[in-house]
């Protein structure tokens, strides 16, 4: 089965985002952290391509630093959101009914109560805004996601002719789970790892505009945004630039996630073979 467009599309958006994080360690074409008054607001030229913001930086560089800030906070938190929430939608599955799977499902009730900008203002309350308290409060709420998800998808599977074989054959339900459930499941987590990992930009820029996020001299898109709010009317680069940044990592990790979905899905790929 050949990959599809959205595949194809949405791979090359996020390639791009991922190089430029990428080079910045190595290499951005202005300094970040030096000032140049002077040349502040200089709309995008051969010089500044993407122009200079109200202190004379590069937004280009900026925007580069910036794509290394989101695509970390995002993939952390993710996969905190992975690591914790796997295991419990297994260990919900396999005790279904019991005092364990009723637990473990309230307790994700509750922390979907709370919005993830709501528990990122109570951590910030408590440990201060930072970048590392940001990817907490959006790993904390990635949580209860994996968890249906993992639940949702292994609880029909334990009532398949191969897991009863296993069960007969002396295997526990954390080697069935390890060995059968997760392995079944994972095409599901793959494409929601996706969209959540887009989700994880967007909070993050959420956080950092509110002043949550990571913390100046590091660069945030969504930081960028704020600063720019005031002077939309006669720079409007600075908030259109960050802007799309964003919007090119959501869109291709959406495209992504969408057509990873379709070609892992075993009926749509019988539907097109």
């Amino acid at each position: 089965m050949m990959l599809s467009r959205n595949i194809l599309f949405g791979g090359v958006l996020c390639l791009l985002v991922i190089a430029a994080a990428l080079i910045s360690f190595l290499w951005t074409p202005f300094d970040i952290t030096q000032m140049d008054i002077p040349n502040k607001l200089q709309k995008p030229g051969a010089i500044h391509w993407f122009g200079t913001d109200h202190f004379g930086r590069d937004i280009f560089s900026m925007i580069m630093v910036g794509a290394r800030t989101s695509l970390a906070v995002a993939l952390v938190a993710v996969g905190i959101g992975m690591g914790l929430g796997i295991p419990l939608g297994l260990w919900a599955a396999a005790n279904s009914g019991s005092w364990l799977d009723e637990l473990i499902m309230r307790g994700n009730d509750l922390i979907f109560a709370f919005p993830s900008l709501v528990i990122a203002i109570l951590i910030t309350a408590i440990l201060g805004p930072s970048a590392v308290n940001a990817i907490l409060a959006i790993g904390i709420f990635n949580i209860p996601v994996f968890a249906r998800l993992t639940r949702a998808g292994a609880l029909p599977l334990w009532q398949r002719d191969f897991i009863l074989a296993a069960r007969v054959a002396g295997k526990s339900h954390a080697r069935i789970s390890a060995e059968h459930i997760l392995p079944n499941v994972a095409n599901l987590l793959i494409v929601q790892g996706t969209i959540q990992f887009s989700l994880g930009i967007l909070a993050e820029a959420g956080l950092s505009y509110v002043g949550l996020g990571a913390q100046p001299p590091t660069p945030s898109w969504g930081r960028m945004l704020a600063d720019a709010q005031t002077m939309v009317s006669f720079a409007p680069h600075l908030a259109l630039i960050p802007g799309l940044a964003i919007i090119t990592s959501v869109l291709g990790l959406n495209l992504l996630g969408d057509g990873l979905r379709d070609y892992l899905d075993p009926k749509i790929r019988v539907m097109r073979s």
